[in-house]
């Protein structure tokens, strides 16, 4: 009988999605890193940026789940390469919007198609209707995951200390992954 303080990595949710993730992202990272010279973090922040036109970094942060120290470095990096425009508000220069510069415009729309075309390899062998449910079984998975981490934040800090330091690291390195 195995060790109940021992982990099934196969059964846990988390891990599994983790490992999937990290696999197709690395995947598809070697494309884009190879032909734009492109990171994980800065292709997020233009796939961000490319869908929803202008955001704050914060937004870019809260959209992708990414830490908002990587997202500001991966800014700084696409300021300095002429992929990204920022605007500063007028009345506060700590409010600012990041927009695809021209250049940045250009790349997105060259990766879009090799992402889209990855994304179809992954799914080829689902039928339609699987593919439906996969993603309807990814939104529920979404909401109950937001549902968890409000029923975790209701729970006293002492306890979940540990965890939401795990949970940082985790998140730190799957930044860093893709």
């Amino acid at each position: 009988m195995p060790d109940p303080a021992t982990l099934d990595l196969q059964q846990f949710l988390p891990y599994r999605l983790s490992v999937l993730a990290n696999r197709s992202s690395d995947a598809l990272a070697r494309e884009y890193s190879q032909r734009f010279g492109l990171g994980v973090t800065e292709w997020r922040v233009m796939a961000v940026l490319g869908r929803y036109r202008q955001l704050s970094a914060n937004e870019v942060a809260q959209r992708t789940a990414m830490d908002k120290v990587a997202v500001s470095r991966a800014v700084a990096r696409l300021l300095d390469a002429g992929r990204l425009t920022r605007e500063f508000a007028d009345d506060d220069r700590r409010r600012s919007v990041l927009r695809l510069s021209a250049a940045g415009r250009a790349i997105y729309r060259r990766i879009v198609p090799l992402a889209l075309q990855f994304e179809e390899l992954i799914l080829a062998g689902m039928s339609r209707r699987e593919r439906a449910l996969l993603f309807r079984l990814l939104d529920r998975l979404d909401e109950l995951e937001l549902r968890a981490e409000d029923a975790a934040a209701s729970v006293p800090a002492r306890r979940l200390s540990n965890a939401r330091r795990a949970r940082r690291s985790a998140g730190a390195r799957a930044t860093r992954r893709g």
